[in-house]
């Protein structure tokens, strides 16, 4: 059976005692006055035996895992994806890991797992809520878990957020998309209940209310390809189609295109589109895509140093941080000519 080295193994090579070996090999050597002869000695018979420290034995001295969880509805979602990419290499500055999971925008899931990750003896969690229920987030907050909310989150509790401001963001579209003479606009959502999507009605609501439009379309339930497939397919089955779709995601805006190449409708010629969320593909896409661009980046920058300042610095303060969207103009919106 393969032995695996272990810190005794390198005092007895060494000559060196237990004590100086886990001390250089626990980063402590300087602290100890330990010579950089005797650090580089140990350090280097550490690599020539392919010494691995025991994480978990570290754990239990510590009492820290050096571990952030991070939980996302859907990895399959270009935009969680990026969410994935980014946390991680951020938090990978820390010389900490992330544990990814996937809830699957379901809220019985989302409980599961943070429930067997938070077993796991976290340092922290960063979570893109899929639901409208907080108690199993506040409880953990309660024993002692940092954690923040990102993209998604509640409005008047105590548990951090960073988010984009999804009410000007859908205002700034929807204001476009009139000042370019579109006056039948249908928007397709997505989860109904979650503060993204509600601020996003809100914000495409009152552009259409402070324009003197009070015919509009607000339809759909949930963030997916086959959402924007179902409900584009029923918009064009109207007696009066939109000359303008407003997906509130690049994949509702999928689903939107297949329906609308399936019903051979152009973009932009017969029916405008314009979609929230930004991603590279959507350059690729003919027309290219004019949409509402999220700084996933900061926004992911900021959650991670917040998360961290709550665990090395201790400030467990709520923080609350909504940051400006762009509109990118590309080719997929039609100027009517009659602008209001």
């Amino acid at each position: 059976m393969h032995h695996k080295s272990n810190i005794v193994d390198i005092a007895e090579k060494s000559g060196f005692s237990i004590t100086t070996v886990s001390r250089v090999l626990n980063g402590k050597a300087d602290k100890y006055r330990i010579s950089k002869a005797t650090q580089q000695k140990i350090k280097a018979l550490a690599e020539e035996l392919n010494y691995v420290p025991n994480e978990f034995a570290r754990n239990l001295r510590t009492g820290k895992s050096k571990t952030i969880a991070l939980i996302v509805p859907s990895l399959k979602n270009p935009f969680f994806a990026e969410i994935a990419s980014v946390v991680n290499t951020e938090v990978r500055k820390y010389n900490y890991i992330t544990i990814i999971g996937d809830s699957d925008d379901n809220i019985e899931n989302e409980k599961t797992e943070v429930m067997h990750l938070s077993s796991r003896n976290l340092d922290g969690m960063i979570i893109v809520p899929c639901g409208d229920e907080w108690g199993h987030l506040e409880r953990m907050q309660e024993k002692g878990l940092p954690l923040i909310c990102i993209d998604r989150y509640f409005e008047g509790l105590d548990l951090s957020f960073v988010s984009s401001d999804n009410y000007e963001g859908a205002y700034s579209a929807s204001k476009y998309l009139i000042e370019h003479g579109h006056t039948s606009i249908a928007c397709i959502q997505g989860v109904r209940h979650s503060t993204p999507n509600i601020q996003r009605v809100r914000g495409f609501v009152d552009a259409m209310i402070n324009s003197g439009i009070t015919s509009y379309t607000v339809t759909g339930d949930a963030f997916s390809e086959q959402n924007g497939y179902l409900e584009t397919k029923l918009l064009l089955r109207q007696k009066v189609r939109p000359t303008a779709i407003f997906a509130f995601s690049n994949t509702i805006a999928m689903g939107c295109i297949k329906a609308l190449k399936e019903e051979k409708v152009k973009v932009p010629e017969d029916i405008s589109l314009l979609t929230f969320d930004d991603n590279p593909y959507l350059n690729y896409i003919e027309p290219p895509l004019t949409c509402i661009s999220q700084p996933v980046e900061d926004i992911c920058k900021i959650a991670v140093k917040i998360l961290f300042s709550n665990i090395l610095e201790h400030d467990i303060s709520p923080k609350h941080v909504l940051l400006k969207t762009q509109l990118k103009v590309k080719a997929s919106v039609k100027n009517l000519g009659r602008p209001l």
